[in-house]
């Protein structure tokens, strides 16, 4: 990756190199509409000429010597250099409307893969409303900056040199005064740039702010409502909105200025040929259809110019734009994908952690060279207190986080050696907090095992118990489930991840506390999926109910990151330890129930 210290336009024009034909079409269709959009102060000189010249004008040299023949072929070219405007402005608008979409496309593509890529941590350093406002706001704001301001930027160059070439040809002696004020305008348009940049970095950040709590706020909706919070939430967006609002206006009030400061400048050159080209036509020095034609050419030429303030405008806010997605895109990976392949038909299953200590950050070690081993095919149980560092050792299997130090092997292998995408496959997560897609339940149970038919889905949904009350949705197994599944039960949403677990039919299963938030009924009914769906498979079942787990083959209590018992449920019921007292006060609630 390029360093962040290039410019971000010159970033995104290395970026766009698979586009460099487009952009050069583009390019060329916008310069040439702009020549033959200059043609016709050209015409009205020729027309001027023909009317006061008559059989000496200029188009008579070319020996076409009646007004009528020269009128004739005058209304021909302009009817050609019309049509070839037309034809131009219509070839820049799709070529850069479409290589506007395209890399638009592409670089909120990237972004999202390359999101896809971090750790976890990266998230939880980072509201979901920031990353929104990079992806969605910052390159749409890239997109109209292409779509608009890039052909801009060059049909203004063009009138430049093409108006500016012609008052050299045709007038030398004051070429000069009409060009004066475009060095002005040109520093001007600089310095506002420079002063324009951190206001709108800022409008930037605000915006990002504000999209992160708009976010933050509808996911938590249902807590908002508990709490009667909606005036205090109100506020907080009030208050947000109000500063968006208010970095906005500074960057108006400069942007705004712009334009009534450069036309004070144009006047000067306007004047100036009207004035001094007018008095050189009166005197006879200046053919009148010459003069008609720079008095024309000079206001083409100084007027678009007054266009640089919005382009100007579109340009910073694009800058700030680029300079925040490429600082994404520049967001060094700290997992690598690994290059062993492991297909899943080979893995047995056999896990060992070896002498492995892990951090969050920079905080204290979480689990400090911990070691553990799991036979292939066995089930095996941790439990612990909350914080004991349970879930940690899933993420690290899952390579959700690196470890520290020490290794982590499969089957032999270590994981940061195997591809990624082959260690992920072969393990199947049913999590605590169930996560389920917006869409039906037939795709939420397919989600991961995407080529499934129909009759997989039914069969997984049936070992999973999950059948019956799919049956009882309005729509079966193509009922609507809401966001994060909002319309199921806790239970049920727990058993479509049974049952998608089920699907994907993984040679190594996590179960990470995956009964804790259901009732008795429900538990059971669980319970007696798992017992069906772990066998003939490697199982690390991560449990707060010790009932859940009473079967596995080897039990792991675990405090402060520490394995202190292990052994079955009546080898450590025995003990007298942290287990037998856990499991006789989850009698005694049970017993109390």
């Amino acid at each position: 990756m390029q360093s962040s210290k290039h410019h971000p336009f010159r970033r995104l024009l290395d970026y766009a190199q698979g586009y460099r034909v487009e952009i050069w079409q583009a390019c060329l269709c916008s310069v040439l509409n702009k020549v033959f959009d200059l043609a016709p102060p050209a015409l009205i000189g020729l027309a001027v000429d023909i009317v006061v010249e008559q059989e000496n004008s200029f188009l008579a040299n070319w020996g076409f010597e009646s007004v009528f023949t020269q009128l004739v072929v005058l209304s021909l070219l302009s009817f050609l250099i019309w049509a070839l405007e037309s034809i131009f402005e219509y070839a820049y608008e799709r070529l850069w409307r479409n290589l506007a979409q395209s890399i638009q496309h592409d670089l909120r593509l990237d972004g999202y893969q390359h999101l896809q890529r971090m750790e976890l941590s990266f998230f939880e350093e980072r509201s979901t409303g920031a990353l929104m406002a990079v992806l969605n706001d910052d390159i749409n704001q890239l997109e109209r900056f292409l779509d608009r301001g890039a052909n801009e930027v060059l049909q203004v160059l063009t009138t430049v040199i093409v108006i500016g070439g012609a008052f050299i040809v045709l007038t030398p002696n004051i070429a000069a005064l009409a060009l004066l004020p475009i060095p002005f305008i040109l520093w001007g348009s600089i310095s506002f740039q420079k002063r324009l940049a951190p206001r709108y970095d800022a409008v930037r950040e605000t915006v990002s702010t504000l999209n992160s709590q708009l976010s933050n706020n509808l996911t938590g909706i249902t807590t908002i409502k508990s709490f009667t919070s909606e005036d205090y939430e109100t506020e907080r967006i009030r208050q947000l909105s109000h500063e968006y609002s208010r970095t906005n206006r500074r960057a108006i009030a400069l942007s705004a200025a712009f334009v009534p400061l450069i036309r004070i400048i144009i006047l000067v050159g306007f004047t100036a040929i009207l004035l001094l080209g007018g008095l050189d036509a009166a005197a006879g020095t200046l053919a009148v259809g010459t003069y008609s034609t720079m008095v024309f050419l000079t206001q083409r030429l100084l007027w678009p110019l007054t266009r640089l303030g919005e382009t100007l405008d579109l340009y910073q806010r694009s800058q700030a734009s680029t300079r925040r997605l490429f600082k994404l895109l520049d967001t060094p990976i700290a997992s690598y994908p690994g290059s062993k392949s492991l297909p899943i038909e080979q893995v047995k299953g056999e896990i060992i952690l070896d002498s492995v200590t892990f951090a969050y950050q920079e905080r204290q070690p979480i689990i400090t060279n911990f070691s553990l081993s799991v036979p292939a095919g066995e089930t095996i149980a941790i439990v612990g207190a909350t914080g004991s560092g349970k879930s940690t050792i899933v993420k690290l299997l899952l390579r959700l986080y690196e470890i520290k130090s020490g290794h982590i092997t499969l089957d032999g292998l270590d994981i940061q050696d195997i591809l990624l995408s082959d260690l992920r496959r072969a393990i199947g997560l049913v999590s605590q907090d169930v996560f389920l897609f917006h869409g039906t339940v037939a795709e939420n149970i397919r989600y991961g095992s995407f080529e499934a038919s129909d009759e997989d889905i039914v069969a997984a949904a049936t070992i999973a118990e999950a059948h019956g009350f799919i049956q009882e949705l309005p729509q079966g197994y193509q009922t609507i489930i809401g966001e994060r599944g909002q319309k199921l039960s806790g239970g049920q949403r727990q058993r479509l991840a049974i049952a998608r677990a089920v699907l994907k039919n993984p040679p190594i299963l996590i179960l990470d506390e995956a009964t804790s938030a259901v009732d008795n009924e429900t538990e059971a009914a669980i319970q007696r999926s798992l017992e069906h769906i772990t066998q003939n498979r490697t199982t690390i079942a991560i449990a707060h109910r010790l009932s859940t787990i009473r079967n596995a083959d080897c039990i792991y209590v675990m405090d402060r990151g520490e394995i202190v018992e292990q052994g079955s449920h009546e080898h450590l019921l025995q003990q007298s330890g942290i287990y037998a007292n856990l499991w006789t006060v989850q009698m005694g609630e049970l017993l109390q129930h």
